[in-house]
């Protein structure tokens, strides 16, 4: 069974009227979709924002609307969510009338179960590289993610979306070769070699200052004294 949402249809457009409307504790939204005309609407915006979060299936929870003659009854997808960059809370929603006997397209996000050997005993690193899969299937039969059990892979392993098992009744879309996760090898980096460094006065092997000149001097006298 759905959940249910009160809507009201809304006589005002624009900018200026989704102002007041918010201002009020409301936000603007428009019903479009199977076999009808689109249709502006207005809601409490934090009623939708708790019964999405509350649903395992998120964004694809299905909702019944309540309200006028026009669209009560109505059972509907959000197709598109607007917030507020910094508060987060729901500005807009485009909401998609279905048929709950027609198959319908969806993105349903790939769930990554444990932790790969080639991560905990190996060192690896785990790259998720797909993370929402394109189905078709009836609407109640939506699932609200496909878990994949990842413990067994090792360095050098792939998943890729043609090895997922799907729920039954639901057809795939995406492309069967994508990459779904890897293990991959921990990148090196490389250490550039340290120059030795110089000679320190007073430190063993260092020249003392002076010491080059006076050799000099001792091995000219030496020699003096040689052709003496």
């Amino acid at each position: 069974m759905a959940d249910s949402l009160a809507v009201e249809v809304r006589e005002t457009s624009g900018k200026g009227a989704a102002r007041k409307l918010r201002a009020a504790g409301r936000a603007p939204g428009v019903l479009y979709g199977h076999g009808i005309d689109p249709v502006p609407l207005t809601f409490d915006p934090i009623a939708l924002d708790i019964l999405l979060r509350k649903s395992e299936a998120g964004i694809n929870t299905l909702i019944d609307l309540e309200g006028g003659a026009s669209v009560a009854g109505k059972t509907v997808l959000v197709k598109e969510l607007q917030r507020h960059p910094l508060r987060n809370n729901v500005l807009h929603a485009d909401l998609f009338a279905i048929n709950v006997s027609e198959t319908i397209s969806v993105s349903v996000p790939i769930h990554l179960i444990g932790t790969p050997k080639g991560v905990s005993l190996e060192g690896g690193l785990l790259d998720h590289a797909l993370r929402e899969l394109e189905l078709d299937c009836l609407p109640r039969a939506i699932p609200d993610s496909i878990d994949v059990d990842v413990t067994w892979m090792e360095i050098g392993d792939a998943l890729h979306v043609s090895d997922l098992v799907l729920p039954p009744d639901v057809e795939l879309r995406s492309d069967p070769s994508q990459s779904v996760a890897s293990v991959v090898a921990p990148t090196v980096e490389e250490v550039e070699p340290v120059a030795a460094a110089e000679a320190v006065p007073g430190e063993p092997g260092a020249a003392v200052e002076g010491e080059d000149a006076d050799a000099k001097d001792t091995d000219a006298k030496d020699k003096g004294k040689d052709d003496d």
